[in-house]
């Protein structure tokens, strides 16, 4: 990503656009991908998210993307850690910042939203049908919006056409743009829509995919589910 202000060197080596990181694309890009996050939601058959029950309790994969409504361009920042090799310690040539490490204006980091549970959903316009999902999601969150965190991703769209899409629908949760599906790989998304629900400190419970698993009382159930698990794990916990 590059921002409007004057960013630190660290930062404008990690996020602008052309950068070595950003040339990843396709195959090469995602390999890259998944040996950098065997830690975080792969599972040995690489299903898509959502398609394996044993995923749940795998904490969620870090990134960082720009807010689509704002002016912070490039591609999103999915490094799990600060290093690009595996060496101890990290030789300087091969640092980089992690993504919930940078602080650039008009990023979402989804780290942030790790203080209560969390409800993540990904979404395109290209040969799928999700705008409405993404209505009732949006409905969702004005009504749940004080016990639970509410995130929106758009994949890979036209980001001009993607954000007449969030403006003319009148969304107000936050919606990051995923410019080159680097966030939607880290994911293994697949199908549209895609929502996952996870619980405070980024711990997945489960992965809907699918219109006909995320109809609006579907989606209502599974987020009063998710507010009452992680009431219950609270009060274990102490």
């Amino acid at each position: 990503m590059t921002e409007p202000e004057r960013e630190t060197d660290e930062q404008e080596r990690t996020f602008r656009p052309g950068s070595r990181y950003s040339v990843f694309v396709g195959i090469a890009f995602l390999v890259v991908v998944v040996v950098a996050t065997v830690n975080t939601l792969s599972t040995n058959e690489g299903a898509i998210l959502g398609a394996d029950d044993d995923e749940a309790g795998m904490p969620l994969p870090e990134f960082a993307a720009p807010e689509l409504l704002g002016s912070l361009e490039g591609d999103a920042n999915v490094f799990q850690d600060d290093c690009e090799t595996s060496e101890t310690p990290c030789p300087e040539s091969d640092s980089r910042m992690p993504a919930c490490e940078i602080d650039p204006e008009g990023a979402i980091r989804i780290c942030d939203y790790f203080d209560q549970p969390l409800v993540l959903s990904f979404w395109f316009t290209r040969g799928a049908d999700c705008l409405p999902t993404q209505d009732a999601f949006d409905e969702l969150a004005s009504r749940y919006r004080d016990r639970v965190n509410f995130v929106s991703i758009n994949v890979r769209d036209d980001r001009d056409e993607a954000r007449d899409v969030v403006t003319e629908r009148g969304w107000s949760v936050p919606v990051g743009y995923d410019a080159d599906g680097a966030v939607s790989n880290l994911y293994r998304v697949g199908v549209c829509p895609t929502v996952a629900f996870a619980y405070p400190g980024g711990i997945l419970r489960d992965a809907k995919i699918g219109s006909e698993e995320l109809s609006p009382e579907q989606m209502e159930a599974e987020i009063k589910a998710l507010i009452s698990e992680s009431k219950d794990r609270a009060e274990t916990s102490r």
